[in-house]
């Protein structure tokens, strides 16, 4: 991860503000995470499934994610990626696919209804966190600023 500090090395002080700031921020977090899987058990998914959907739409291969990649995406073991894809595809929101150039590797595509769920979830997901934005952004404020 990423430490934005002075070339010194030093850490600036933390002050009140910005402890404040820090328990801003992940109260508000814990609430978007909490909004977030109300919003996939509403589209009857689990907060999982939203991810998983989510993977498979964001990733960068037009080919679509391996379970192995999905796994390191979601930061869960191989196995546990498994289930998942089983689980979201029973509820037909995902297919495997064969890869194009070697038919050893299986590759994850949203179906339709797939598509369309993650376009609905993510559309309100992208607004919740553009209202969020400023208080994330509080924190890259300056000693004293608030």
């Amino acid at each position: 991860m990423p430490h934005n500090r002075p070339a010194d090395g030093a850490r600036r002080p933390i002050d009140d503000a910005d402890y404040a700031r820090l328990l801003a921020v992940r109260t508000a977090w814990r609430r978007f995470e909490r909004w977030s899987a109300d919003q996939a058990e509403a589209h009857g998914l689990t907060a999982a499934q939203h991810q998983l959907l989510l993977v498979i739409r964001g990733h960068e291969s037009p080919l679509g994610p391996t379970i192995g990649q999905v796994a390191d995406h979601l930061l869960i073991r191989h196995h546990s990626a498994v289930e998942l894809v089983n689980r979201t595809q029973r509820a037909d929101l995902i297919e495997r696919v064969p890869d194009e150039l070697d038919h050893r590797v299986v590759r994850l595509r949203l179906s339709s209804h797939g598509e369309r769920v993650i376009e609905e979830l993510s559309s309100v997901h992208v607004e919740e966190l553009s209202r969020l934005a400023p208080l994330f952004e509080s924190l890259r404020a300056a000693p004293g600023e608030s």
